[in-house]
């Protein structure tokens, strides 16, 4: 849905109308929204068993529901398994660490998410825009198509 126009009607994305792709840090990934207007973007994982995520912060509101397996942040006691809920708000410092494989993870984000070094400054941002791009990239890098994600962001 390149070129997303607000709608009265649904817009439906099957479960394999868009491609997993392997990301150069590990993971497999999908982006399945991304709206540069609202700052928002919808991506799922699967993570493989002792994978982390570079500690981040995030500059909004963050959701996110485990399908499979089970992860934790190194900064919390609790286990997020299937069918676990878990709401970051904004400006949560935190570092994602898969504990089974296929730890499979839908997280919605509003904002930035600010990669951050040992020292706490921001090494790198990822954002609707670059999550996007780096999703269109790695289709174009596994051979696939341009994937038709429901996005407002002209590229």
């Amino acid at each position: 849905m390149d070129l997303f126009q607000p709608t009265t009607h649904a817009i439906h994305i099957g479960a394999d109308d868009l491609p997993f792709v392997d990301a150069p840090s590990g993971e497999k990934l999908k982006v399945l929204h991304a709206l540069e207007k609202e700052g928002m973007w919808i991506v799922e994982t699967i993570f493989p068993a002792g994978y982390e995520v570079q500690t981040h912060r995030h500059t909004g509101a963050v959701w996110a529901y485990t399908v499979s397996g089970a992860w934790q942040y190194k900064e919390y006691d609790f286990v997020n398994r299937a069918g676990s809920f878990l709401y970051e708000p904004a400006n949560s410092v935190h570092t994602l660490m898969a504990v089974e494989d296929d730890t499979r993870v839908w997280f919605q984000i509003f904002g930035a998410n600010l990669n951050l070094d040992e020292h706490g400054n921001v090494a790198s941002i990822t954002d609707a825009r670059s999550a996007l791009l780096g999703y269109y990239w790695m289709c174009e890098q596994a051979g696939l198509p341009r994937p038709n994600v429901i996005t407002d962001i002209e590229v």
